[in-house]
Formats: structure tokens, sequence, C-alpha cells
């Protein structure tokens, strides 16, 4: 299994940090559990930003995920650019959370770039 893979294995639970973050930082309860969705819409300032960052880990993951298998399968980049692709969209990831929770918007948007950016470099390296 190649650093690759298992980065695609971190960027599927990043999502669940986010909304275990959304979640308990806002009091929720077993009693919430029954509709959380409505729950999690309902919330404001720290738990509102850690589901909207949980929302946008789990619409970035099928660009991540097709990049890394698409790469592989073509199999035109080294498997090094690879690997080091994918770790570097997991860090751009983590930091995205950490400045969505943060409410560094500007820098947000600018890690966000950062992250497509690298999943096109998957596209690019596979040539």
């Amino acid at each position: 299994m190649t650093v690759a893979f298992w980065c695609v294995l971190i960027a599927l639970m990043l999502p669940y940090v986010c909304t275990s973050i959304a979640k308990f930082s806002s009091g929720f309860n077993l009693r919430h559990n029954h509709d959380p969705r409505t729950f999690l819409s309902g919330l404001e300032g720290l738990p509102a930003r850690a589901n909207a960052a949980q929302m946008n880990s789990f619409e970035v993951l099928p660009a991540f995920i097709a990049a890394v298998l698409i790469a592989d399968i073509v199999g035109n980049a080294e498997q090094v650019t690879q690997d080091v692709l994918a770790v570097l969209f997991i860090t751009s990831r983590l930091l995205y959370i950490i400045c969505y929770l943060a409410d560094w918007a500007a820098l947000r948007s600018l890690v966000w770039f950062v992250g497509i950016g690298l999943i096109v470099g998957f596209f690019i390296a596979s040539v």
C-alpha cells in the first residue's frame, strides 16, 4: 500500500474529525442524534464553521480520490511524486480546517486553492 493510498484513508476520516468538533463543541448529545442534520444546520460560531469544514471535506474527496487512482493507473508519475503530492494535499486540508475553525477566511481560501492545485498536480505529473 502506497503513502498516497494511506492519504486517501486519512482524507476519508477528516470530515468525521470536523463533524465531531462541530457536535461536541456545541453541546450535542444523544437526544440530538435523532435528527443531527437539523441540529448541525442551526449551529453558530465555531461549531458552524466546523460543520462547514466537514461539508467541504466531503466535497473535495471525489476529486482527490480520482486524482490518486488515475495517477496510479496511468503510471507515468513516479511513486514518490504521487506520495509527496498526497501528503501535501493532506497537509493543505489540515491547514484548511484550522483556518476554517479560526475564522481566517482569506487564508482559508488561499489554502483551498493550493489543495485544488495539488489535485491538478496529480494529473500533470501523470502526463
